[in-house]
C-alpha cells in the first residue's frame, strides 16, 4: 500500500503553516520508508486531488478553523470537512474535486482511505515565522495522530469529525 502524506499551508502565515511544520517532522521520522511519501503544497481542490493520483492511502496536515479551542485536533474524512478552505471560485472543494477524478478515471484513494489530521489555528491572518503558542504545543500531538493512523485499516476510524 502507498502512502501520500501531505502537509498543506502557507510557510509566511503563522497558524497556517502547521500541516508543512508536522510534515517536517514525519519527513525525519518516515525516512527510508519506500512506501511513504511526505510532501508539502500550498493547495487545495483539483490540484489537491491530482497529488493523491495514484496512491492507495492519503494523509492531510492543515490548520482549520471551526471555533474548537487552538490546537485541538480533528480527525475528518473528505465528506465530513467542515469548511470550504480547499475551494474559491476558480476552484471547487476536496469532496466534488474527488468525485470528478473518480468520474475521469484516475485512480485515487477511496474517501475512507483519506484522512484529514487539522489542528484548529488560532491566527492565520497575522504573517510570521513561528505558529501561536497553543498551535505549537499541537505539533507533536499531530505528528503522533498521523503516526498512528500509518497503522489503522480504515475500518479503524469512525466516520465523521473524531476529535484525537
Amino acid at each position: 500500500m502507498t502512502t501520500l502524506i501531505l502537509g498543506l499551508g502557507n510557510p509566511l502565515v503563522t497558524d497556517d503553516s502547521v500541516g508543512l511544520r508536522v510534515a517536517a517532522e514525519l519527513r525525519k521520522r518516515l525516512a527510508g520508508r519506500p512506501d511513504i511519501e511526505v510532501d508539502e503544497d500550498y493547495w487545495g481542490g483539483l490540484r489537491l486531488m491530482e497529488r493523491m493520483v495514484g496512491y492507495d492511502r492519503a494523509i492531510v496536515i492543515d490548520a482549520i478553523q471551526t471555533g474548537a479551542p487552538p490546537g485541538t485536533l480533528h480527525r475528518l474524512r473528505p465528506g465530513s470537512i467542515p469548511t470550504q478552505r480547499s475551494a474559491s471560485v476558480h476552484d471547487v472543494n476536496l469532496s466534488t474535486a474527488l468525485a470528478l477524478g473518480r468520474q475521469a478515471g484516475l485512480r485515487l484513494p477511496s474517501d475512507e482511505d483519506i484522512l484529514l489530521v487539522a489542528v484548529e489555528a488560532e491566527d492565520i491572518l497575522t504573517f510570521g515565522d513561528q505558529c501561536t503558542p497553543a498551535v505549537q504545543a499541537a505539533i507533536a500531538p499531530a505528528v503522533q495522530a498521523v503516526l498512528a493512523a500509518l497503522d489503522e485499516t480504515p475500518s479503524d476510524d469512525s466516520p465523521g469529525d473524531a476529535r484525537a
